[in-house]
């Protein structure tokens, strides 16, 4: 299967991506899950399901090709090519030198030790226990470092964008979502090459009765592919514990409450009634207008903070909670379907939004939650997900999906009246029991949570001369544009190149996770020096065949990457290996210049979908920018965030400079003063 030429069937932003750092490794057996699996009864009232399709949600899952490793020759040369503009010459020749000594020595062993594991592994990735470890024994706080956001677009129908009415619905969306895809009947997630040819009724019915074992090659056979959906199971009834050096992900889905969380208060009640069925509506309607009635302030101590906490710390303190007599409150947080945070907050504007969806206040969030959707009182929503179980492509597909059965078919209008039902009954408030110790643990973790989102800066740029539309006349790639005015932005004001990642979901492969691509390229270096330090020595039409090499060279980088043939996923299996087996780490994983090319200051990643209004992250490093963007028909957006180290409103501005001098020339103009 590897030698199929697979398309980079995935857009980059489907990776949602945080460039993960490459530390705390530690050794663990990482289980890989699967789903609850049970078909609809004919009896199971529509109204259950987002849809019924004909082919199975798993039908494909079993026969995907498996994540190719790629030649160690090809991983060291890429690896050089994406050093070569960010060392000077004397840099490069010894980061070359420990390359070639890494392909013909250790690495040569490593690799051949990789790749025959990997054989003994058929069930899974090269790189999914790796990744997930890398996570899941990270002690770092996960807020800022690993949670990203993504905010929806409001409902088209004003009247539906009440935090009360919309919360309801979203609910019962989510829980349609969840009961389709365990019962089989969620639509497989494939990328249509020809949609004219694949997306149609015959093809499913003719690819259904493919089996198991050959589907995804009769998918291949008329440009159909199918993407991995071994993550979506984490979706719900799923939340990550913190334990002692490597944390556990927990799913239960005998669960079948919600949990709510308001003012620091956490609710729960039934989403699923005793025969299966989603609970009416209305009924859920009634439960979210009783906890909104809640007057009680915010508890003095608001258990929330400890998910924001170090991880080892978080343990302790989750011992000692289940000590004082908390398990089966937390056991309840655990399980729970997943999470709805009701914020008494308005927003003003895109950066008030952007801050409250990627970490709030601390006091009104479970940030442990596979994810949580977060409603402000002006019905501003958006989803905080907890990153290890998975990536972009799960939590894209279901705001997809809620977005669209939220406003296709609402469970419940503005008109809609509250069941009369008692919802002080079905409603529970969960109450802690807190001693002294647990008390001044919440106080320390509320501290740490201020001052670190104290220090963060999030800013946003509309570009509004042009986007896909102009850019695709042009033949170029409207990602690699967007990605050469990160470099030239950052180049006009820091007068460097820097290492840049932006993250490519695999999602082609099973159990694939996500890629780099490097965006920072020897064309890129060449392009943005000519526009920011030399522009009146070259012509236009020479600014316009740069833009055209980068353009070129980055769709390479983008295909490479979307078939799992880049360099930075197998070092660190190499890297990883190494270490597991306690052996000295190679010179190359040492070597200054590998640390700096993982020590990624421009940490990028891309979204458009008709349900996002845009997503966005912190930095990866403390002198690093976090750039969400996306590049729609006539404008390109950007969310950048940034600490202290860096001046985020000065890298907008030179952005957007950079974007004008581009647009310019790619319109025939000279370059403006």
């Amino acid at each position: 299967m590897a030698a199929l030429r697979l398309p980079p069937v995935v857009s980059r932003l489907s990776a949602v991506g945080r460039a993960a750092s490459p530390a705390g490794w530690c050794r663990a057996r990482i289980p890989v899950g699967g789903g609850t699996l049970q078909r609809a009864s004919s009896s199971t009232p529509d109204s259950d399901y987002l849809h019924e399709s004909i082919v199975p949600t798993n039908h494909f899952q079993k026969s995907l090709p498996r994540l190719p490793i790629p030649k160690l020759q090809d991983t060291v040369r890429r690896f050089l090519n994406a050093q070569r503009p960010l060392l000077d010459n004397d840099q490069y020749r010894r980061t070359e030198r420990l390359a070639q000594d890494f392909e013909q020595g250790i690495g040569k062993q490593l690799h051949e030790e990789l790749v025959a594991q990997d054989k003994r592994n058929k069930h899974t990735s090269y790189i999914s226990g790796p990744w997930f470890d890398m996570y899941l024994c990270a002690r770092e706080s996960v807020v800022l470092n690993f949670n990203p956001f993504m905010s929806f677009n409001p409902d088209p129908n004003p009247a539906f964008n009440s935090q009360l009415i919309r919360a309801v619905n979203m609910t019962v969306s989510a829980v349609r979502f969840m009961k389709t895809f365990r019962a089989g009947l969620l639509e497989p997630e494939i990328f249509h090459l020809n949609p004219a040819k694949s997306d149609t009724a015959l093809f499913k019915n003719i690819i259904r009765f493919v089996p198991t074992s050959v589907s995804w090659y009769g998918a291949y056979m008329v440009n159909a592919y199918p993407l991995d959906m071994s993550q979506y199971f984490r979706l719900f009834n799923s939340t990550r514990i913190p334990r002692p050096v490597r944390d556990e992900l927990l799913t239960d889905d005998s669960g079948k409450h919600l949990l709510v969380m308001r003012n620091g208060h956490f609710y729960i009640f039934d989403v699923i009634d005793q025969d299966g069925r989603i609970t009416k509506p209305s009924e859920i309607l009634a439960h979210f207008k009783y906890i909104l009635s809640d007057s009680c302030p915010p508890p003095e101590f608001p258990l929330g903070y400890l998910t924001s906490e170090n991880r080892d710390v978080w343990s302790s303190l989750r011992q000692r909670l289940l000590e004082a007599g908390n398990a089966e409150v937390l056991n309840k947080i655990d399980s729970a379907v997943f999470c709805i945070c009701l914020d008494d907050i308005t927003i003003k504007d895109h950066l008030q939004l952007s801050h409250n969806m990627l970490h709030g206040n601390g006091l009104n969030r479970w940030y442990d939650k596979s994810f949580s959707f977060i409603l402000t009182k002006d019905g501003s929503a958006g989803v905080n997900f907890e990153h290890s179980w998975g990536d972009g492509v799960a939590v894209l597909r279901l705001m997809n999906e809620v977005s669209k059965d939220t406003t296709k078919r609402p469970a419940v209008s503005p008109t809609t009246l509250p069941a009369a039902v008692d919802s002080s009954q079905n409603v529970q408030k969960l109450e802690f029991k807190l001693n002294d110790v647990l008390k001044a643990g919440i106080l320390s973790a509320k501290e740490k949570f201020d001052t670190s989102v104290s220090a963060l800066t999030v800013e946003a740029t509309v570009f509004k001369k042009g986007g896909k539309v102009f850019l695709k006349k042009q033949n170029l790639s409207p990602d690699a544009v967007a990605q050469l005015s990160l470099q030239m932005g950052f180049l006009r004001q820091y007068n460097k190149t820097v290492a840049t990642y932006e993250s490519c979901s695999t999602a082609a492969f099973k159990h694939g996770r996500t890629e780099t691509i490097r965006p920072a390229t020897i064309y890129t270096q060449k392009c943005c020096e000519a526009f920011v330090k030399q522009p009146s020595k070259h012509s236009i039409s020479d600014l316009k065949a740069m833009i055209g090499e980068c353009s070129k060279y980055h769709g390479q980088l983008t295909k490479e990457a979307a078939m799992a043939r880049g360099f930075d996923r197998h070092l660190f299996a190499l890297s990883y290996l190494a270490k597991s087996k306690e052996m000295p780490l190679p010179e190359l994983f040492q070597d200054p210049s590998y640390i700096q090319i993982n020590h990624n200051i421009l940490s990028t990643s891309t979204l458009t979908s008709p349900a996002i209004h845009f997503g966005g992250f912190a930095p990866v490093v403390p002198d690093g920018f976090g750039v969400g963007y996306g590049v729609h028909d006539d404008w390109i957006g950007y969310i950048v965030s940034s600490y202290p180290a860096r001046d985020v409103t000065e890298f907008l501005k030179c952005v957007n400079k950079s974007l004008d001098d581009i647009f310019d020339v790619l319109e025939g103009q000279l370059i403006s003063g």
